[in-house]
């Protein structure tokens, strides 16, 4: 894989050449093919040459780095996890303190075996669009698993759990 630092080289010494910004574009990616920065790229460092700043070097960037996805967090979040599969991401942030929207990045990005782990149920009313043959051709395909739905049975509506208090 070609460096961002060679790539950066080769728009400075076109720049240096008075080539143009799309004159450049075409050559990087003729030359490094799909690992070409993009044109937006390229015309940012044109523009940066244009002003006088010659440097190589990224810009310093504000804020602090993320420091939610560290190793000891997604640890707490499997340990977690792996006592008690139930537990909503809610419940994970109280017990980890990990913030929300990183408990379930954690669980989608970084970790995702922790809830791909096929002990899912999926439970359909029997609406024509679930119980469709297309549908459960696909389901049955992919070996996903339905808890079936009893006909005019409200007892499993989960509108009565959220909505009507008891």
């Amino acid at each position: 894989m070609a460096g961002l630092e060679e790539q950066r080289v080769c728009i400075r010494f076109c720049f240096l050449l008075a080539k143009t910004a799309a004159e450049t574009v075409t050559m990087l990616q003729e030359a490094f093919k799909e690992e070409a920065l993009s044109q937006a790229r390229v015309y940012k460092w044109f523009s940066r040459f244009k002003r006088g700043d010659m440097s190589l070097e990224d810009q310093p960037r504000s804020g602090r780095p993320s420091t939610s996805r560290t190793e000891e967090n997604i640890q707490k979040i499997r340990d977690a996890i792996m006592f008690d599969r139930h537990r909503t991401i809610d419940k994970l942030e109280a017990m980890t303190g990990v913030s929300w929207s990183s408990c379930q990045r954690i669980l989608t990005e970084e970790r995702p075996e922790l809830w791909r782990s096929g002990e899912w149920l999926l439970h359909h009313d029997n609406a024509p669009a679930h119980t469709a043959l297309s549908v459960r051709q696909f389901l049955t395909k992919n070996g996903m698993t339905m808890a079936s739905h009893p006909p005019y049975s409200p007892d499993l509506a989960t509108c009565d759990f959220f909505l009507f208090p008891r």
